[in-house]
């Protein structure tokens, strides 16, 4: 049989008091009680197992203290660390955390940005890479407390934090030209509206505009397009055969195809080409001679992003702002000379 879950009056009855009693019990007033009456409550709920009802207490006092997270890839390492972060600060900061990975499915957006609501979420963070315009117009309507990562929305004045794109990308361009480069290809996946994308390949190519000498070059492809990945390095490398060429990826999960393009078309990177990849990556100093990378403050991301939708919560009314992070350039025998 499906045992029945113990109410208040329940524990109310095992310690011998009124439900008056155990509420201000429940409800941190413990000041209140005799320390009998204390011990008694204890005993109580730890015989019959009682647990809240959070839910229903949340709504009743009209604070829920959840947050919900809009994902739009968990298996993406850049999203792990972030939510890490998000995680840390809600605990610190009394939230809980509902996650939702969309799997970068217009559908799922718009279910979870629905299902949060319906949940009475009191804010929201959003890593908004992979969303759809449907989606985010869905979040501009919300009217929630909202902190977005990594991406800005246009026209949609609402709290960013992300990495200062301009630096880092300028910092790994000159990395390279210091490195005796001579072609340079920036890969990205389809630049459209997203702002971190079209932001460090403008760097890319402002910074190499003052080594007239160094060739830029720049190609968007699908992360899982691999004959298009394939045949976009093949033709970088013949064109400039016999030159010292690098490529960038503009992401983690794209360094990681193009490690893969490079190894099916028998490209060594160190040797045959240059390879730089934003975003730090668990495999990166161990694969082949190792591959320099990007290093984003993830962690520290998304701890200050979840900081800033609690002060929202809290009823802030500070201009929208946006905090950018500076990368970290670990340099590895992709890049050496």
């Amino acid at each position: 049989m499906t045992r029945t879950r113990p109410t208040i009056s329940d524990v109310a009855r095992a310690a011998k008091t009124g439900k008056t009693s155990i509420s201000r019990y429940l409800n941190g007033e413990k000041h209140l009680l005799s320390q009998a009456l204390l011990a008694r409550i204890e005993q109580a709920i730890a015989d019959l197992d009682y647990r809240p009802n959070q839910m229903a207490r949340g709504l009743k006092r009209g604070r829920t203290r959840l947050i919900g997270l809009i994902i739009a890839d968990i298996t993406n390492p850049y999203s792990v660390d972030v939510l890490s972060g998000i995680e840390a600060a809600c605990r610190e900061k009394g939230f809980t955390p509902l996650v939702c990975n969309t799997n970068n499915e217009v559908d799922q957006e718009l279910h979870y940005l629905d299902l949060l609501r319906s949940y009475q979420v009191e804010g929201i963070v959003v890593n908004a890479v992979g969303m759809r315009e449907e989606g985010l117009n869905r979040l501009q309507q919300s009217a929630l407390p909202m902190v977005l990562i990594d991406r800005k929305i246009p026209d949609f004045a609402c709290d960013v934090v992300g990495l200062d794109n301009t630096q880092a990308a300028t910092t790994a361009t000159e990395h390279l030209v210091s490195q005796g480069f001579e072609a340079m290809l920036f890969l990205s996946e389809p630049l459209g509206t997203v702002n971190t994308r079209r932001e460090r390949l403008a760097a890319f190519h402002h910074t190499l505009s003052h080594h007239p000498g160094v060739i830029a070059q720049n190609a968007e492809v699908t992360l899982h397009d691999s004959e298009r990945l394939d045949n976009a390095l093949r033709q970088f490398h013949t064109a400039h055969r016999g030159m010292r060429k690098a490529v960038i990826t503009a992401n983690g999960a794209l360094t990681l195809q193009v490690a893969r393009a490079l190894k099916r078309i028998g490209l060594h990177w160190g040797a045959d080409i240059g390879l730089l990849g934003f975003d730090e990556l668990e495999w990166a100093e161990l694969a082949g001679v190792g591959i320099t990378t990007l290093k984003q403050p993830t962690w520290q991301m998304g701890y200050a992003a979840l900081e800033q939708v609690v002060k929202r919560i809290e009823g802030s009314q500070d201009a929208v702002r946006e905090q950018v992070f500076s990368g970290e350039l670990i340099v590895r025998g992709s890049t050496s000379r």
